[in-house]
This record gives structure tokens, C-alpha cells and sequence, in this order.
């Protein structure tokens, strides 16, 4: 197996498609999620993984929506992303930022920059027909200027967890 080593982080193959740890190939992160994002993404997998390690109800869903928002698990992130695809991620980073955050409300254009930063704006009807369906579960709601309101509505959004998010109460604003 022929790897690139960088100063960096770990090795890579290649394509960069891959990390090599102690001879294992792992899937490397989407290189195109912007800096600070993909940070908030790690910190929520690392609390996730701790959250494991604790045997806490939920943590193996918290690492899989963490991975698969950064595009370690699910769609690969080099190939193009087919509708069930951005849903499958913007899903996930939905809920990984909004686990993130603890409360604070988020951007779909985050979401969207999440799942394909260099062509983002294109995926924002999806993410927002994405949030509608988990709202219809109460995992979401929404809210424009600092009001909640429920679709169909017009104008910017904000989105915030909802009654039913992973089964726990939402914050109160």
C-alpha cells in the first residue's frame, strides 16, 4: 500500500481519499467542510465517543451523525452526491450541530456548506426539505426572528431542536 505522510495529521493514500493508522486504511474526512464547521463536528464526536465510553444512552447515534456529517461513514464524500445521499448527511449534521450547539439554534446554509461546501447554495432546498421531515417527527422546529413558526414559510430561517429531539426536551429560548 503506497501512502503519503504530511506534516499534517497521519498518513493519506493518494487520493487522500484514506488515512492509514498502524497499517489500517480509515475513511479521511471531506476535506471541503470549512474549518470551522469541521470543528465543531470533531468536538461533537469526541463528546460522542466520551459519551460511549460512559455507556450513555444515545452516544452511538451521536458517532454515527458526527461521522457521517464529517463523511467518515455514509455517502462518500469524493463521489457525487445523489439526492438519498445530501439527505443522508444533511440529516446528520443537522443533528450533529444542533447536538453541538446544546440549545443554540443553526443556519441551513451551515448544513448546507457541511454537506458540499464548494456548491452549498445549490443543496439549500434540500436541506430545508430535509429539516421539514424531521420536523414532522418534533426532532426540529424553526424560528425567524427569534419567533417559531412551522412551514410553509418565506424568508430565513433558523433551525432548533424540537420536543422530540433524541427523546429529550428541547431548550427553552
Amino acid at each position: 500500500m503506497v501512502t503519503l505522510s504530511t506534516a499534517e495529521g497521519p498518513e493519506r493514500t493518494p487520493d487522500g481519499r484514506y488515512v492509514v493508522v498502524g497499517g489500517r486504511r480509515w475513511r479521511a474526512s471531506d476535506p471541503h467542510i470549512p474549518g470551522p464547521l469541521r470543528q465543531e463536528l470533531v468536538e461533537e464526536l469526541m463528546a460522542a465517543r466520551r459519551a460511549v465510553r460512559a455507556k450513555e444512552s444515545g452516544a452511538r447515534r451521536r458517532v454515527q451523525d458526527a461521522k457521517v456529517a464529517l463523511g467518515e461513514r455514509g455517502p462518500r464524500w469524493w463521489e457525487p452526491l445523489t439526492p438519498g445521499d445530501a439527505a443522508t448527511r444533511i440529516e446528520s449534521a443537522t443533528r450533529a450541530l444542533l447536538r453541538k450547539r446544546d440549545g443554540a439554534s443553526i443556519c441551513p446554509s451551515e448544513v448546507a456548506r457541511i454537506v458540499d461546501g464548494a456548491d452549498w447554495r445549490a443543496l439549500m432546498d434540500a436541506v430545508r426539505d430535509a429539516a421539514i421531515k424531521l420536523s414532522g417527527s418534533g426532532e426540529l422546529e424553526f424560528t425567524q426572528r427569534g419567533r417559531r413558526v412551522s412551514p410553509p414559510f418565506t424568508g430565513p430561517i433558523r433551525i432548533v431542536r424540537g420536543p422530540g429531539f433524541d427523546g429529550v426536551p428541547a431548550a427553552e429560548d
